[in-house]
């Protein structure tokens, strides 16, 4: 004990002296004595001085000093002449009681396979290095005051450049909305533009963590199936015309993959208009197209401003980045920003001057560029590999994620299982579904790792699964 610091933080004003009743040193007491049973003042720990604690606890220094000899006199405290009082070094230990046990965070395995993965790249980590020294090297006034909730006006307005020349986003750089993550963007849109027990329309199969987000907002969700050409407009007219939104991913339908057609973007918008409703755009990785021409945003041919545009960072980046945004049409645009300011204030304004420049000086188009090569070379990897086994996949045009069919013998639980096994992760096809199980195959990603190991894994997983079939296909 005598080796331990005795200098620690101010803790006697966490003492509720003064809210207990009847004499004041018997109220003291007893708090030191929790404090100490609880753990909140360690074993060794220094006690203020008796006329330290006496001031500011606004009580007689006798009074004070009771406290200590019963503490003392009860093996809770040990006084050193000339040094002090100290916590004795063994005392009860009083744990507070520990909360009902709650469900784990469910953390997907480190597989190559696993969705929402991204590649290191080190040329953009140390051209944002460079970037984020520079600005803190002279530090923003902006970080030390609240600011904007849509974010700063640099970082928005080169969003907005680079959503005009990519993606064809008809957008003014106040209707963006700096976001933590495409996630929060859609919970913001949906609070802004749905009431509870409201119905929206998702596609059928969806973003899982889509659905999960209306349903927990209170919304009445209508699956309406998705085909060739996308989220089947005439199907959801007939579940629900009035609907108050549409959830839909029209350049990269998840999890299916398929692009909207121009036929049912135009339906799409027109039922929009038609019933006052809003549909939420999720553009999710629409920077990693690999063959035909880009495909323009559903927002940028909406005339009649019902087209919510949002977009993430989280693919094209990195996830731990946690920049997504919003483009807002001017009708929900205050309310958006009502909603922000109640609940998160405003995003983080360290990155905010380094990704602006990255943006604007032209690094994210270049990183864009060397991550859309590596990931089409993962892509033709991980196919190369599946296609020495049961499984079929097709390379996907667009994404970042293939759909594997299974044949007849081969349920999704045992595909997975054995998948994994070889060290490769999937997810099931069907579990995406909103109505109905649905059709069944595994989702693979194909980014986050090098094409060597998607080739490696996706060999293993076929010639383990390869050797079931003779067992399987005879029961």
């Amino acid at each position: 004990m005598e080796r331990k610091r005795t200098i620690l933080p101010d803790w006697s004003t966490l003492m509720p002296v003064r809210a207990e009743p009847g004499p004041r040193g018997a109220a003291l007491y007893a708090a030191l004595r929790r404090m100490i049973e609880d753990g909140r003042v360690p074993p060794g720990a220094k006690l203020p001085p008796s006329r330290v604690l006496a001031a500011q606890a606004g009580m007689a220094r006798n009074a004070v000093v009771a406290a200590f000899e019963r503490l003392a006199a009860e093996g809770y405290v040990v006084a050193r002449v000339g040094a002090g009082s100290f916590v004795a070094p063994d005392v009860p230990r009083l744990a507070p009681r520990a909360p009902r046990p709650l469900p784990a965070p469910v953390l997907l395995p480190a597989l190559p396979g696993r969705l929402g993965s991204a590649m290191a790249d080190p040329r953009s980590f140390d051209v944002l290095r460079r970037l984020l020294a520079r600005d803190l090297a002279r530090p923003s006034a902006a970080h030390l005051h609240y600011g904007d909730p849509r974010g700063a006006p640099a970082l928005r307005e080169a969003i907005a450049g680079y959503l005009r020349s990519t993606r064809a986003v008809r957008v003014h750089p106040d209707q963006v909305m700096v976001t933590s993550g495409a996630q929060q963007a859609i919970d913001i849109v949906v609070r802004a533009v749905l009431a509870p027990g409201d119905a929206a329309w998702i596609e059928d199969p969806a973003y899982p963590m889509a659905a999960a987000l209306l349903r927990g907002a209170g919304q009445r969700i209508v699956p309406v199936r998705v085909d060739a050409e996308g989220l089947d407009v005439a199907a959801g007219r007939r579940a629900a015309p009035r609907a108050r939104a549409a959830y839909a991913t029209p350049s990269h339908q998840f999890p299916l993959g398929v692009a909207m057609t121009m036929r049912r973007r135009l339906e799409l918008l027109a039922w929009a208009r038609e019933a006052g409703a809003w549909v939420i755009e999720d553009d999710y990785d629409s920077e990693f197209r690999y063959a035909g021409p880009p495909l323009a945003a559903l927002q940028g041919i909406d005339d009649a401003g019902r087209v919510v545009y949002v977009g993430t960072f989280s693919k094209s980046l990195f996830p731990g980045l946690r920049v997504g945004y919003a483009v807002l049409p001017e009708a929900i645009l205050g309310k958006a920003i009502a909603l922000r300011e109640r609940t998160d204030r405003q995003p983080s304004t360290i990155a905010d001057g380094a990704l602006a420049a990255f943006i604007a000086e032209g690094h994210l188009a270049a990183h864009v560029r060397r991550a859309r090569k590596r990931a089409r070379a993962a892509r033709d990897a991980l196919v190369a590999g599946l296609a020495q086994g049961p499984l079929v996949a097709q390379a996907p045009n667009q994404g970042l994620h293939l759909v594997a069919s299974l044949p007849g013998w081969l349920d999704e639980a045992r595909a997975i299982e054995v998948a994994a096994q070889a060290g490769l992760f999937a997810r099931p096809l069907s579990a995406m579904h909103v109505a109905r199980r649905g059709r069944t195959g595994l989702v693979i990603g194909f980014s986050g790792f090098p094409p060597e190991a998607f080739a490696k894994a996706a060999r293993e997983a076929s010639a383990r699964l390869a050797r079931l079939a003779p067992r399987l296909a005879r029961r």
